[in-house]
């Protein structure tokens, strides 16, 4: 990916990352919503947003349907803050990395704390 896409990846996810905090209201938006990450298709037509929701009470799927009902308001928003000859589309999905990730994590930590509960039980049969 050339340098230039990246910048505007990047430009768009900080403009969607700070439309989402201070102008929309939506009652579907509740908990954190991030966006992780923005593709942008090479020709400027199309981008992903990537978002990720961490609120047990917010409904993921509502919540994503939510945000692509109003990617025509983002679309407006990004044509009047950004300086691009053209500003793409947005389509938003689900990004489930972090949660997956923190699954990882918590699959290892249990084995840590298995494989510890085992060493003690083997030192104390030797101790005993």
């Amino acid at each position: 990916m050339s340098r230039r896409m990246e910048r505007v990846n990047e430009l768009i996810r900080e403009e969607l990352s700070d439309l989402l905090l201070r102008e929309v209201r939506d009652p579907r938006l509740g908990g954190v919503i991030s966006i992780t990450r923005v593709e942008v298709s090479p020709d400027l037509l199309n981008a992903r947003v990537y978002v990720s929701i961490m609120n047990e009470t917010t409904d993921r799927t509502e919540a994503l349907r939510a945000l692509n009902a109003g990617a025509g308001f983002f679309h407006r928003e990004l044509k009047q803050r950004l300086e691009l000859r053209r500003v793409p589309f947005l389509t938003f999905r689900l990004d489930k990395s972090i949660e997956e990730g923190a699954a990882v994590l918590a699959h290892i930590d249990a084995a840590i704390h298995a494989d510890e509960a085992l060493h003690r039980q083997a030192r104390q049969g030797h101790d005993g």
